[in-house]
């Protein structure tokens, strides 16, 4: 699974090619003479890759739009610290291998197996992985956030269905338009969370008004509430599998 991770996030510099000169390194002189030792341009490229590969993880998955609706969800019931961070980090990271589990194994089955076989180079691999990834993203990215990145670039698409538009489209104007759209997804769905928390806040804070109760924080009052009924409705899984579905790629 993390070779077909670090081949997805690869798939972001499609440009590296397959015979890069070297930068000389070291000079050793010995008693048959000379050796002089290089780094290959292709490796220094590679791991450069490889420290942008979290990034592109984050950015480039379903983890956007998961992680802003888990904090969101924490700040509508009242919760300042719990779940923690690494608990909510971790919780959006296997749910979105969950998502993303189909976009992998299509990434596997038909760019790292043959790469592995030595049955394409590595640009063909990288330009197959890239082409599973891009029409997920494609598949959440608005029409109007799409538009925006186009026009800024300068591009336009004249293409009629989403298969050549999909092609047309370079893969770094698609990329903000995604992270965008994930984004007003993610807020929409937590301004949906919030609505009840806030209708229980709102009744506590007028019944502790009308009892003449002023300084007493509703926040104290309505949390153990709050807490109640999100437990009743069983609101993890409703949350898990809403997100889940949202992205609509199983089935």
């Amino acid at each position: 699974m993390f070779r077909v991770f670090v081949l997805a996030g690869l798939s972001v510099l499609p440009g590296i090619a397959l015979a890069i000169p070297e930068i000389p390194a070291v000079t050793v002189t010995g008693a048959e003479g000379e050796s002089s030792y290089g780094v290959s341009l292709q490796i220094l490229a590679v791991m450069t890759a490889l420290t942008l590969l979290p990034s592109a993880l984050i950015m480039l998955t379903s983890f956007t739009r998961i992680i802003v609706v888990f904090a969101i969800l924490r700040q509508a019931i009242g919760l300042q610290s719990t779940p923690s961070n690494q608990i909510l980090v971790g919780l959006a990271l296997f749910l979105s291998i969950f998502v993303m589990s189909p976009v992998l194994k299509e990434i596997n089955t038909t760019a790292l197996e043959p790469y592995l076989a030595e049955e394409v180079a590595p640009e063909d691999a990288l330009k197959a992985a890239s082409g599973p990834l891009k029409e997920f993203m494609f598949a959440q990215t608005r029409e109007d956030d799409l538009d925006l990145f186009l026009g800024l670039a300068g591009q336009e698409i004249k293409a009629d269905t989403d298969e050549a538009m999909l092609a047309e489209i370079d893969f770094f104007v698609l990329v903000p338009a995604f992270m965008t759209s994930e984004l007003k997804t993610a807020f929409q769905i937590g301004f949906i969370l919030f609505i009840p928390f806030l209708v229980i806040d709102m009744v506590v804070a007028s019944v502790l008004m009308s009892m003449g109760m002023m300084m007493l924080s509703p926040l104290i009052i309505s949390l153990p509430f709050k807490l109640m009924l999100f437990v009743l409705v069983d609101g993890w899984v409703l949350i898990m599998g809403t997100l889940a579905s949202s992205f609509g790629v199983f089935g």
